[in-house]
């Protein structure tokens, strides 16, 4: 599925592989890369993270130019699908709900609200979903113009997405009473007739939140989804879900992520774990 999805622009659809050199001075890394999910796991200190923010920091840099199979000026190196790609879209979601170090200036330009790192990354995903929304919105008046009846049908396709991630918050919070407004173009609450901010919310609704809005925004593209520890604040039986929830809304983007908990993996992903000492060679 992956291969159709491939555009002609060269989009890399995912990583096949990463390599790192050096990792601390003293070892390195090779990791073969399934196109769908893959877990790192380890004991602690072992460079489950250090491996996903050298991944993703590269990245970044690489994103500034064109993609390189090579080295380059970093010690990580990737192997792209298809090998000749020139960009990939790629989100990373920091897990721990620290205060930003510079509230007072993001106060100045954002919401004043926005207090700590899950703030700051719903602040950002509330305009990628402003923009989500104007784009399928678009694309539903251009099926239902048309005058194909068939036409019709896509439209409907083109605001499931949405509508199961409106079904999947709902259910997740039902427990307590809160339910996200439908009629408003931003991400708000209703519980027990308040109306709620998501910044307002727990941590681990805070959590869940991010990673599943930040998976619908991607509007079913191929890309790869970074997450470290992403299992941090959210209860047991969400953990047993989020794979699931992830690939029902996007079944394109390529999973990458660490974890300590065998909730993350218990439901189908074991086949999906990879131990640091496996992929490690001194």
């Amino acid at each position: 599925m992956k291969q159709i999805l491939c555009d002609m622009k060269k989009q890399a659809c995912y990583i096949k592989k990463i390599d790192i050199e050096g990792l601390w001075g003293r070892k390195n890394i090779s990791w073969s890369l399934r196109p769908d999910v893959n877990i790192l796991s380890g004991v602690n200190g072992i460079g489950k993270s250090t491996i996903l923010n050298k991944s993703v920091s590269t990245l970044t840099v690489l994103q500034g130019g064109s993609l390189s199979n090579d080295y380059g000026l970093t010690n990580v190196k990737f192997t792209f699908y298809p090998e000749d790609a020139t960009y990939i879209h790629f989100d990373a979601i920091r897990s721990f709900d620290r205060p930003l170090l510079h509230s007072d200036l993001l106060e100045k330009m954002a919401d004043k609200n926005v207090k700590t790192e899950l703030d700051w990354q719903l602040y950002q995903l509330q305009r990628r979903y402003l923009d989500y929304q104007v784009n399928i919105g678009n694309r539903i008046i251009e099926c239902l113009t048309s005058g194909n009846p068939e036409d019709a049908i896509k439209a409907k396709e083109l605001s499931a997405p949405k509508i199961k991630f409106q079904d999947h918050m709902d259910e997740l919070f039902g427990e307590t009473c809160k339910k996200i407004i439908r009629s408003k173009n931003e991400i708000m609450f209703e519980q027990d007739g308040d109306v709620l901010c998501p910044y307002q919310l727990s941590s681990g609704e805070k959590q869940i939140l991010v990673i599943l809005l930040t998976v619908l925004v991607q509007d079913n593209d191929s890309g790869v989804l970074f997450m470290d520890e992403p299992e941090i604040s959210l209860h047991v039986e969400w953990q047993e879900k989020l794979i699931r929830l992830i690939r029902e809304l996007n079944p394109n983007v390529q999973i990458i992520l660490t974890t300590h908990s065998p909730a993350v993996i218990m439901n189908g992903w074991m086949d999906a774990v990879t131990e640091v000492s496996d992929i490690t060679e001194k």
